[in-house]
């Protein structure tokens, strides 16, 4: 079954991703021309000048990091350890009665296997008995 869709109105803008840019189409008037192809243009012309001034701030710090040293095994160790911290405060922990009902399955059915494969280790075992006999 499909779904309906809505005619959108000429009015709204619409924002398309377009990579990482965000690009406002132009708002259409009710006889078709486009009104918006400066604003367009100058939306255009803003992303490229923040772009361009990232870049600048990356090459900026990446010529101040040319004298540093390589971190060391104890600074990658605390960094990894602060890492894991952060990772297990993210984590949603069952609480102390779905932990004791999940070990009691686990046991229960490991109890079960056990069961069944003692009672077809002992039935193969009486069988090759009787075929070597």
């Amino acid at each position: 079954m499909a779904r309906l869709q809505r005619k959108k109105t000429p009015s709204k803008v619409k924002k398309e991703k377009n990579g990482n840019a965000q690009v406002a189409q132009a708002d259409v008037d009710a006889d078709g021309s486009s009104n918006g192809a400066a604003a367009l243009t100058a939306t255009v012309r803003d992303i490229k000048k923040k772009k361009q001034a990232g870049s600048k701030k990356i090459q900026v710090a990446a010529k101040a990091g040319l004298g540093k040293k390589e971190p060391n095994i104890f600074s990658k160790s605390a960094q990894f350890l602060r890492e894991v911290k952060v990772e297990l405060k993210k984590v949603a922990w069952p609480s102390r009665k779905q932990t004791t009902g999940s070990t009691a399955v686990v046991i229960v059915l490991v109890m079960i296997i056990a069961l069944f494969l003692w009672v077809v280790d002992m039935g193969l075992s009486s069988l090759i008995q009787l075929v070597v006999k």
